[in-house]
């Protein structure tokens, strides 16, 4: 029988919530009809108090691919916590993060063969940009210590992780921030300023763009280039055919690292247990969290190359570096059997099989006068709204205020579907579903936005 936790009355959660829960990224409600709260979730829907039942269309916040709900993550969390809940890995180890980490090994691509844990994302962007600098300082080249990342593109919210940043609205409220960061352009084909009704040569114009960063920097100083498989921020830009290998001669040219941020894009969102195997390129280093135990516990890690990590291997040097709660044991525990769930399952294979259906389900929405462009990749969409189809004219930021957050963000939810309403770059619809889904969801999905967005037609 499984235990039921303590309760109390909603109205006191919600008011507790309200004076004392300080909110990430959001406005604080200013009654109890702004907080709805979620008490269960099971498969790919969420419920709230009342009982209301949501497709949950972002899994969490790109996070619960296996979906919510899975009991055998919470036994297995129990045992590990029954066992050993917690010891750091500063000059220790434990049985489940050794393991966790030699799989992580066996997955990555290429000879990304060390793996650093963290607690998130952010954190993992964050260790990697200070591996690099302490790399190039030990072989010799203090000098390489400037990173290239792309415009509109989210790396986390730590000071260098949101230096890498592309947001200017993010990192204005928190300046100055750590220097030496640089941005190019990003892979909006449907913007794309040259080349776009040629998505190879328009590929080849935007990784050139890095390659004319790391020259007018100068070379000698440039140590990284960070970028995700599918951009997240501004709305799900895949790559163009062949980006990413044009991207990796140009770092190779210039002894440049290349830095796979794959917090998203790792552990099935793409259909691949990294992105980096969806595109076919071979990173220096992977950032990644989020999929990695499919939100059941915190979890991140940064997987590095035998070359980075070879001026560590006699012990004569250190990575000055580390987190408390990195390597937690039942975290590690956790993410160990949510991989078994993957192979038992077979969720990148259903991914795989099921994307195009995604893709061609969501495309019917393109009759809308409000849907302009969708794009992505396996199971993660964006859909960008426009004022104009013909001329793809966007929104002022006070329409936009008024259409995405003022309306669609609320009336989305209401009708059904947990997504996100996206102003970071041009309005984007972003889908990111559980793995486990399939063509009644995706229908679901498809009904609950096209009635939305018809009614938020009329608001033009």
């Amino acid at each position: 029988m499984t235990e039921t936790l303590p309760s109390r009355a909603v109205t006191d959660t919600v008011t507790a919530a309200r004076e004392h829960l300080w909110m990430h990224f959001a406005p604080q409600p200013q009654n109890n009809e702004d907080l709805p709260l979620i008490v269960r979730g099971e498969g790919a829907y969420i419920y709230d108090e009342a009982g209301r039942r949501y497709l949950d269309g972002l899994a969490g916040l790109f996070v619960v691919q296996a979906g919510h709900g899975r009991e055998e993550l919470a036994r297995v969390m129990a045992a590990q916590a029954s066992e050993l809940a917690f010891f750091p890995i500063w000059s220790y180890a434990n049985r489940p993060a050794a393991e966790l980490a030699e799989r992580l090994a066996g997955l990555a691509p290429g000879n990304l063969d060390r793996v650093f844990f963290t607690n998130s994302g952010s954190e993992a962007v964050e260790s990697a940009w200070k591996l690099v600098k302490q790399y190039f300082r030990l072989t010799g080249r203090p000098g390489k210590h400037k990173v290239i990342s792309r415009m509109t593109a989210y790396h986390g919210t730590t000071h260098g992780a949101l230096s890498i940043t592309g947001v200017p609205e993010l990192k204005q409220d928190f300046e100055p921030l750590v220097p030496s960061a640089h941005k190019t352009v990003n892979t909006n084909l449907y913007r794309a300023p040259l080349h776009g009704d040629d998505p190879e040569a328009f590929g080849r114009w935007a990784a050139d763009q890095i390659e004319l960063a790391i020259l007018a920097e100068g070379a000698d100083t440039v140590a990284a280039v960070f970028l995700e498989p599918v951009q997240n921020s501004g709305g799900c830009f895949p790559p163009p055919p062949g980006y990413f290998q044009r991207v990796r001669q140009i770092c190779d040219k210039y002894d440049v690292l290349l830095v796979s941020d794959e917090v998203i894009c790792a552990f099935g969102r793409l259909g691949t247990y990294f992105g980096a195997d969806k595109f076919g390129y071979e990173p220096d280093i992977i950032t990644c969290a989020k999929g990695l135990t499919s939100g059941y516990a915190p979890m991140g890690a940064m997987i590095a190359s035998g070359k980075l990590f070879e001026p560590f291997a006699s012990g004569r040097n250190i990575f000055k570096h580390g987190y408390t709660f990195g390597g937690h044991p039942v975290a590690a525990a956790v993410a160990l059997a949510n991989l078994d769930i993957f192979e038992r399952e077979g969720l990148n294979r259903h991914v795989l099989t099921h994307e195009a259906a995604f893709r061609r389900t969501l495309e019917k929405l393109h009759d809308l006068a409000l849907v302009g462009d969708i794009r992505g990749d396996g199971y993660f969409y964006g859909i960008e709204l426009v004022k104009d189809k013909s001329t793809k004219e966007t929104f002022t930021p006070e329409e936009s205020q008024r259409i995405l957050k003022g309306f669609l963000s609320r009336k989305l939810f209401e009708n059904g579907l947990y997504c996100r309403a996206d102003d970071r770059g041009d309005p984007v619809i972003q889908l990111s579903p559980p793995l486990t889904i399939g063509q009644s969801e995706f229908d679901e999905i498809e009904q609950i936005l096209r009635h939305t967005l018809t009614e938020a037609e009329q608001l033009l």
